[in-house]
């Protein structure tokens, strides 16, 4: 399906997204150019659509992604740079940044780094990618737009910046340092991103530049590939197929789930927001297990696509899938509820509801 012919869900969340800009962000982002890193992915999704679909309205001039498509290039992206003149796509692994015509981004004002594997499984199965991505790939950014007038850079970070908290740390806040295993299988991605803030805090206070860094905890929602690996896309995709919910832990571990609109809302006014500093970026409330999230996806599925298979739990063939996974996780947003104005409000009985009745009214993102 091309992307003109999107139904409800898709134009709802994008118009959720501008109704929740106010007008001081939006003027911030008139006549503006934004690059985008790693922006075919499950994020990239949302927000090269909302730039797109709304760059008359915010005055934009130009959208520039680049991605090096190692997990496939998507069709979505293909009829959106189709559609839209302003969108500029260049096929290129911003760890090789030396090798690329920076001619091409020299004139951009916002900068939005997301350029990292973000799935377990897929950064387990590229660790080398996935550090260079967040730590040479991010300097080699800075150090390029460091004397030139840029009016953001937004790095996207992780809540696994936080490794596995203490049980008095939860609610998570900005301040918590965090209990993170420096070697395992989760390093390559956890310890990379708080490398990466480091990097971002330094040019920030060396040369001035408008930094802001994001730690999003748990996003899901339409974007997401089914083959993604992480627990909301492998619900949906069992749903789909009409198979067993599978669960590959005890189901007793908890997060808070932040639908996709609630998510990229943040991460705007993170990136438009001036002053060096650093967020969480999700949903406070509710945090609920796992097997709580299955049981609200078998609900959902039931009313969405008569699903009515059993919840069960199946030990991961990954052997590693486990090692060094936090049993909770749970933001404290304050902080960006009152420095950006955030206030997400898409519960995750709704959210799962929208990204069901997404995937019936379009099929699979591909």
């Amino acid at each position: 399906m091309d992307l003109y012919e999107k139904h409800n869900i898709y134009q709802s969340d994008l118009q959720y997204i501008f109704k929740n800009l106010d007008q001081t962000e939006i003027e911030k982002l008139k006549d503006s150019t934004i690059l985008i890193t790693g922006c075919a992915g499950f994020l990239g999704y949302y927000f090269m659509s909302f730039l797109s679909d709304y760059s008359a309205q915010l005055g934009i001039k130009k959208i520039i992604g680049i991605d090096n498509f190692k997990l496939g290039k998507p069709k979505w992206i293909k009829d959106l740079k189709k559609l839209n003149p302003k969108i500029g796509l260049y096929m290129f692994d911003i760890t090789e940044f030396s090798l690329f015509d920076t001619n091409k981004i020299k004139d951009v004002d916002f900068i939005i780094h997301m350029a990292s594997i973000a799935s377990p499984t897929f950064y387990r199965k590229y660790p080398l990618e996935t550090l260079d991505a967040n730590v040479i790939g991010l300097r080699a950014l800075l150090d390029f737009y460091k004397d030139k007038n840029i009016k953001g850079f937004l790095f996207f970070s992780s809540s696994e910046v936080y490794g596995d908290p203490f049980p008095d740390y939860i609610p998570t806040s900005e301040e918590y340092r965090g209990n993170v295993a420096m070697i395992g299988p989760r390093a390559c991605y956890d310890e990379a991103k708080r490398f990466g803030e480091t990097l971002c805090y330094l040019y920030a206070e060396k040369f001035g530049m408008p930094i802001s860094i994001v730690r999003p905890f748990n996003n899901y929602g339409p974007g997401m590939r089914l083959n993604d690996k992480r627990v909301p896309a492998d619900f949906a995709k069992a749903i789909i197929e009409n198979k067993k919910l599978i669960m590959h832990s005890d189901g007793k571990p908890t997060r808070t789930f932040c639908y996709v609109t609630d998510a990229i809302t943040g991460y705007l006014k993170a990136l438009l927001y001036e002053p060096f500093d650093y967020f969480n970026i999700g949903i406070d409330t509710p945090e609920i297990s796992i097997k709580e999230l299955a049981q609200i996806y078998k609900d959902a599925g039931s009313e969405n696509f008569g699903f009515n298979q059993s919840i069960e739990f199946k030990e991961s063939e990954e052997k590693s899938y486990l090692t060094h996974n936090p049993l909770r996780r749970c933001p404290d947003i304050s902080k960006a509820r009152k420095l950006l104005n955030y206030s997400p409000s898409i519960s995750i009985v709704e959210g799962v509801n929208r990204f069901l009745s997404f995937l019936k009214e379009e099929g699979e993102i591909h």
